[in-house]
Formats: C-alpha cells, sequence, structure tokens
C-alpha cells in the first residue's frame, strides 16, 4: 500500500466533501437579509414593482426611490405572527400568476396605468377562495406598511412636512393653513 497515494486521495474526498454543503443548487437565490421569509430577488422586484404601483414618481420622490419596498419587508419579517406570514408569502409567491389569470397579463409585465387599475381592483373586491384571500391579504398588508414607511421616511419628515418635536416659542394658534404651504402635521 503506498502511503502517499493513500492521504492524497483522503485529503481530496475530505476538501470534496467540505465544499458539498456550500453548493446551491437551487434555481433562484434566496435572500440572506430576512430570517423568517424566504424572498428570492424576482419577487423582490415584484415587490417594487407594487410599491412603485402604490406610491409611484412624481415631483416627489417615489416609494422605490426611498426604499419602502425593504421596509415592508422588514416589518413583514420582524412583526407579523408565523401565520401572518405565510399568508404573506402565500399571496406574494402567487401575486404575479393571480394577475395574470385575472387579467390575462403578469403584474411584472403591466404598464403603470394598468397595474394601478388591477391593484385597485383587487383591493375592492371580496375574496372567495383561498388564493384570492391571500392575495388580498397580501396587498392590504403590504399597501399598509408601504404608507408607513413612506410617511415616516426621512425625505417626507424633513423636506415635505419638517417635524417640529414642541410648538415652541414660533407656535400661532390662530394661522390659517394655506395650500401648498409645508406643514409640520406632528405638533
Amino acid at each position: 500500500m503506498n502511503r502517499r497515494l493513500a492521504l492524497k486521495q483522503l485529503a481530496m474526498a475530505a476538501g470534496g466533501l467540505a465544499l458539498i454543503p456550500s453548493c446551491d443548487f437551487s434555481e433562484e437565490n434566496i435572500l440572506a437579509a430576512y430570517d423568517e421569509l424566504q424572498i428570492t430577488e424576482s419577487q423582490q422586484q415584484l415587490l417594487q414593482k407594487l410599491v412603485d404601483t402604490i406610491i409611484p414618481k412624481t415631483d416627489l420622490k417615489g416609494a422605490v426611490e426611498l426604499g419602502v419596498h425593504d421596509f415592508v419587508l422588514v416589518m413583514a419579517n420582524d412583526c407579523m405572527s408565523d401565520g401572518e406570514q405565510k399568508q404573506f408569502l402565500t399571496g406574494l409567491k402567487g401575486f404575479d400568476d393571480y394577475t395574470k389569470k385575472s387579467s390575462g397579463t403578469r403584474f411584472t409585465k403591466m404598464d403603470n396605468v394598468e397595474a394601478e387599475k388591477t391593484v385597485n381592483a383587487i383591493l375592492e373586491g371580496k375574496p372567495t377562495s383561498d388564493d384570492e384571500m391571500a392575495t388580498h391579504y397580501f396587498l392590504q398588508t403590504t399597501k399598509k406598511y408601504t404608507i408607513q414607511g413612506y410617511m415616516n421616511s426621512e425625505y417626507v419628515m424633513t423636506e415635505l412636512m419638517p417635524f417640529q418635536l414642541v410648538p415652541g416659542p414660533e407656535f400661532n394658534g390662530k394661522k390659517e393653513i394655506v395650500p401648498g404651504e409645508k406643514v409640520n402635521i406632528n405638533g
């Protein structure tokens, strides 16, 4: 028996076995930022389009520019129970297929006007099946967290509605609100 050859083969086998767990044979990589949610890149892009449909870019910054889609995922990951997360994920995974079935086009392929009409139709409709209920829950939750994330963003709190902790010496209780003026809604 040749010891060198046996040791070489043993080292090669051990190195190969050490590499096997790091191999990823899945089609899409799961984003590691979310512990509880198993989100893929394509699902994150779908969520970006949905958030952009809810609060699009106009003369003001849109929700995608402020990274609100990440806020939605963090809130779903950290603040929802296991059952709510499961329903959210079911709605997220089936949303593109549901829109294709209901309107003939996948949500990711829709233009902004068509996407807005589809979202409004789903939110106004009454869900009857389990798929519709998961999609409806996913949309309601996403809309809620999108608005919350946008309204509490640094951009809104500093540039659109400057935050003043206490009314202070400049407080004027008789001041009339002028349309278009920056308003402090918190004080």
